[in-house]
């Protein structure tokens, strides 16, 4: 017999997140986040975020809120690239492999997903988690979420659709 209860982890790829939250022109309170999944019906058994920082010190403040909220915080120093063709440098810290292991890792301890990105990188991960009977939602925004992994998903939410549950309130 199943548990009426469903188990939920909540993942944010952070990086992808910052930019999906500037494209549409407004951001999410990552408190109002825990708040929106986590139903009479659900108990939120994990929720890890993502992001990647200039250096050790970089986001200390919003990373001691996010672990005080009940995140587990994963982070990785941004590398620098430098791009041949328009001769301009990027920094990325690339995550996706992080993501994926704590996943996995945590399998047995979930029911559903709640994935924050739009990236097609999660497309076998996410098809992987469907085969082991786990309810997969994808949230990200239009224009910026793979074809792939919006097909691969079993729900797909759009931010600007639940922005008025999580949008920061300005202060």
């Amino acid at each position: 017999m199943k548990n009426s209860m469903n188990r939920l982890s909540i993942f944010v790829d952070g990086n992808n997140m910052f930019y999906a939250q500037q494209k549409n022109g407004w951001f999410f309170d990552p408190r109002r986040v825990l708040e929106y999944f986590n139903k009479p019906e659900v108990k939120l058994i994990n929720a890890f975020w993502y992001t990647g920082l200039k250096d050790p010190q970089d986001q200390r403040g919003f990373r001691d809120a996010l672990i005080s909220l009940g995140y587990t915080v994963r982070t990785k120093i941004l590398k620098e690239y430098y791009d041949d063709v328009s001769g301009r440098y990027s920094q990325k810290a690339n995550l996706d492999i992080e993501i994926v292991v704590d996943m996995f890792n945590t399998v047995d301890q979930y029911d559903e997903v709640v994935l924050f990105s739009g990236d097609g990188d999660f497309e076998r991960a996410i098809e992987l988690l469907r085969s082991k009977n786990t309810h997969i939602t994808v949230v990200s925004t239009e224009g910026m979420i793979a074809r792939e992994l919006r097909n691969a998903t079993d729900q797909y939410v759009d931010l600007n659709d639940i922005r008025d549950q999580i949008e920061k309130a300005e202060y």
